[in-house]
């Protein structure tokens, strides 16, 4: 009995134990920031907040950016931190360049409801598709999906085995586990192996952009040149020269944005190519 009892004891620490360091693990990997910071009024005054319901009951919310005559668009997948306002500028170069764009707050995140997951994340971006498809007539090839840092994680989950018109993938990791050796390696071993893209990543079926800063010094340059080498062709690699983690927009500049619409021409055809600058 005695020993019955020292065993159950066990289990149940180590359980909680475990169930201490995932929620630790969480706290470290999602960063969300409460509300609105940026306005969207001013920063896309033709745009306009949505609110979508989860597959599993949770309502987030998003920004959806219009480009007139565009019948394509990109679902905008953000990083780990802040919220979605913060990626309105992001959202707004993109419309210019001939695509709907729909941004995203992760559950927990923004306006959005909810706590963030691994699981909970990838179910908010099935609903940004879903209401592409049925609330905006946009079908999957018309589909951009791109991903930043964290987004990156996501957007490769739910791009596996779909003929999206195209993937984009900006500084994006390999796994969480691949992240904690870099940043931590005494604790790695014990971190879960989740976001793990580098076992998905060669079950793209649509055209790939990679873009990485080659000082990034969050999420190594040569991670995302590891998930290249694993992704299928189509695809392509841009170096964004001199850029660090977040400031690869401002660094790549003209390049970064041509780069895209390259990306982009074959989905969202533009009457000539006078917005694409």
């Amino acid at each position: 009995m005695r020993r019955s009892v020292l065993l159950v004891g066990s289990l149940v620490a180590l359980t909680s134990g475990w169930l201490l360091w995932s929620a630790l693990v969480d706290t470290v990997l999602f960063q969300p920031r409460p509300g609105v910071d940026l306005s969207l009024a001013q920063i896309a005054p033709n745009g306009e907040e949505v609110f979508l319901e989860t597959e599993d009951g949770v309502r987030i919310h998003g920004f959806w950016v219009p480009s007139e005559g565009a019948r394509c668009a990109v679902l905008f997948l953000h990083g780990n931190g802040g919220n979605a306002s913060m990626r309105l500028p992001n959202a707004a170069a993109l419309s210019m360049l001939g695509a709907n764009v729909l941004l995203l707050d992760y559950r927990g995140y923004g306006r959005s409801e909810g706590t963030p997951s691994e699981d909970g994340l990838y179910a908010d971006a099935r609903a940004g598709l879903h209401h592409l498809r049925e609330q905006r007539g946009i079908q999957t090839d018309q589909t951009i999906v791109f991903g930043r840092s964290l987004g990156g994680a996501v957007a490769i989950e739910i791009a596996q085995d779909q003929p999206f018109g195209a993937v984009i993938l900006e500084s994006t990791f390999t796994s969480v586990r691949d992240m904690a050796q870099v940043l931590l390696p005494a604790a790695a071993p014990l971190v879960p192996n989740r976001f793990d893209s580098a076992s998905k990543v060669a079950r793209l079926r649509a055209p790939v952009l990679f873009l990485h800063g080659d000082l990034d010094a969050l999420v190594p340059y040569e991670m995302g040149i590891r998930l290249f080498d694993a992704s299928p062709d189509p695809k392509a690699f841009e170096t964004v020269a001199g850029a660090g983690h977040d400031d690869t927009v401002r660094v790549g500049g003209r390049r970064y944005f041509q780069r895209i619409r390259e990306v982009l021409a074959p989905v969202c055809p533009l009457d000539g190519e006078a917005r694409a600058g």
